[in-house]
């Protein structure tokens, strides 16, 4: 038949569904390990529906959970080889500052002396008299070796060297359906291209809630969509009081309190290099998935975030001059989700603090994928 020819013509080791920074990662771990490789993106590479656009995310290593912390240190080891490897330097290493009630600043202390972290636990009025652009009501962890990552610059970066090494790209094709094909799997286009594959591994971000329903494994093993929470989030930038600070000395801030949880970071590229991006976590409305986005901000969440700015971030003037949507897909305990099913690999969702475990979710799912490394237990989903 005409399919089975395209599939013969088409076929392909592995097909890689998304090509933000988890498939990106993911298609340079298989490609630099000899597999054929296709990558299936819908859009272009970080596009800015998706999760991975634009230049800043926080590469931080404060978690409470040391599991985390320790998968931060290997993930810091995968970052210095894309460097290395690519030729573009992607963690800007500013430092975070944590700070807040629900923060708690001394646990997160205890756990990164445990991990050999270098770090430093400063009371109020300390933290206050080293970061005048900020307001503290609590003591405050600083750790140096912490940063920015530049999103869009990765991904592009990964994708750069996994097509060095063979891989393919293919932009401009949605995945509408994945099934079962002898032993292993056809992917299909919502214009009814079909591709033949060994193994697939779904890095859809957002989307995937709308393919979980129909994944080719056994109703009982599957993960149920309403695991999965997609937000449209809400960000600003809001620009530098010079006077107060440079923006050279603006570190990566994460202050968890009692009215809100908020981030803040140097906006990068996405802020023109003039304004702190600060956005509340978990903060914009929840969408069935990312068809569903409709890239509006929400006038009640700017004015909430502004009035946070007033009051915490003197550094900056409380007008934003920008501001975007980014999606976040959460499951219930913000873990993530890496797991594989007879071929079938799940590398979603990132619970909106993902980026910068990258490579190593790469390396994680390439290990998946191919039967040659397992990945921690909290992060399985089929049983």
């Amino acid at each position: 038949t005409s399919t089975a020819k395209m599939t013969l013509m088409d076929s392909s080791r592995y097909i890689v569904i998304g090509a933000g920074l988890m498939g990106a990662a993911t298609a340079w771990q298989l490609a630099g390990a000899g597999h054929e490789v296709t990558v299936l993106e819908s859009v272009t590479p970080a596009h800015d529906r998706g999760s991975s656009h634009g230049s800043a995310r926080i590469f931080r290593y404060a978690y409470e959970n040391p599991e985390y912390v320790r998968l931060v240190q290997q993930a810091r080891g995968g970052w210095s080889e894309v460097e290395a490897a690519g030729g573009s330097r992607l963690i800007d290493d500013c430092g975070a500052v944590d700070h807040g009630a629900h923060r708690v600043p001394g646990r997160l202390a205890a756990v990164l002396e445990e991990a050999g972290v270098d770090h430093e636990l400063l009371n109020q009025a300390e933290a206050t008299d080293r970061w005048p652009m900020l307001t503290f009501e609590t003591a405050a962890l600083w750790h140096p070796d912490a940063g920015v990552l530049d999103s869009e610059l990765a991904v592009t970066t990964m994708l750069r060297l996994a097509l060095t090494e063979g891989a393919e790209l293919r932009q401009g094709w949605e995945a509408a359906r994945i099934e079962r094909s002898g032993r292993g799997f056809v992917v299909t286009s919502t214009t009814g291209e079909a591709l033949h594959a060994a193994g697939v591994i779904v890095c859809a971000g957002g989307w995937l809630p709308d393919l979980l329903a129909d994944l080719p494994v056994p109703a009982s093993m599957r993960p149920q969509r309403a695991d999965l929470t997609v937000r449209q989030e809400q960000v600003y930038h809001f620009p530098y009081r010079e006077e107060i600070a440079p923006a050279a000395d603006w570190p990566t801030v994460i202050h968890l309190f009692e009215e809100m949880d908020v981030y803040a970071l140097p906006g990068g590229r996405d802020a023109g290099f003039r304004g702190q991006k600060v956005s509340q976590f978990n903060g914009g409305p929840v969408i069935r998935s990312a068809a569903h986005q409709d890239g509006l901000m929400d006038p009640v969440n700017r004015q909430r975030v502004v009035d946070y700015v007033s009051r915490y971030l003197p550094g900056v003037e409380p007008e934003p001059y920008a501001e975007s949507t980014c999606l976040f897909t959460s499951t219930p305990s913000e873990d993530f989700i890496l797991d594989s099913h007879e071929g079938l690999t799940l590398v979603s969702a990132c619970s909106g603090h993902g980026a910068k475990f990258a490579p190593l979710i790469g390396e994680f799912a390439a290990g998946l994928a191919t039967g040659a490394a397992a990945v921690p237990e909290m992060f399985r989903v089929f049983r």
